[in-house]
């Protein structure tokens, strides 16, 4: 497993300003120039194009070091679609959680809702997890069904949609980062964004209600070591 942290070479900034920006942007719905007025008030001269070639550049790579420290996903995947403006057009866009607090394994913008579509998500999950689940859960789309039998017939399929919420309360972080957003301006810019945001974005949330307080501490404080780690700050 790589777990090296990605090059800075040429940066002027120091690592640590460069991945607290970025998480910046992908923990909370801040704008580039709001992340380049937050870092000002601390004393860092950083414009909000460089905030936005960092994110750019640096966001899927810090989601997928976040990524391989995870514990390998569990042999039930929920998938499910959200609803996203791309240009002024809704698309579809699948993903899903392999447990309530995991990150979504990946996120496919398409235009399309049919077997084809469905077909290149399954795939796609597959070749990044290595691995075939024992129950996929979707809703009851019959797309899914169809490309559940081509891709992955030996897999068990549940198709009903109160088993999915799993994959519906995972969208919701998305769905109000799309609304602080006003949508996307493009497939592609909708694309990166979202490979990176369900990486970094999740890492971060932990189910704080069940939790004391001294135990979310804690689990805050290991989450920002592996944070750490996966960008470089913490050897910087």
């Amino acid at each position: 497993m790589d777990s090296a942290p990605p090059s800075y070479k040429g940066r002027r900034h120091p690592v640590e300003v460069i991945a607290h920006c970025v998480w910046l942007y992908f923990r909370f719905p801040l704008s580039f120039r709001e992340v380049e007025e937050l870092i000002l008030g601390r004393g860092v001269l950083v414009s909000h194009e460089t905030v936005h070639r960092w994110c750019a550049r640096l966001g899927q790579a810090y989601a997928g070091a976040l990524r391989r420290r995870q514990p390998r996903p569990g042999d039930e995947r929920h998938l499910g679609e959200v609803f996203m403006k791309i240009d002024g057009e809704q698309r579809s866009t699948c993903g899903g959680p392999s447990t309530p607090t995991a990150m979504s394994l990946d996120f496919l913008v398409q235009s399309r809702r049919d077997t084809a579509a469905a077909r290149h998500f399954f795939r796609r999950l597959l070749k990044k997890t290595h691995a075939l689940p024992r129950v996929v859960v979707t809703d009851e789309l019959r797309s899914y069904g169809a490309a559940h039998r081509e891709v992955m017939p030996s897999v068990e399929h549940r198709s009903h949609k109160g088993l999915n919420n799993r994959a519906e309360n995972s969208h919701q972080p998305t769905r109000r980062r799309e609304r602080a957003m006003k949508g996307f301006r493009s497939t592609g810019g909708a694309q990166r964004f979202l490979a990176a945001f369900s990486g970094i974005s999740p890492h971060y949330r932990s189910r704080h209600h069940l939790m004391t307080a001294p135990g979310y501490r804690a689990g805050m404080t290991l989450r920002f070591a592996i944070w750490g780690q996966a960008t470089g700050a913490a050897g910087a």
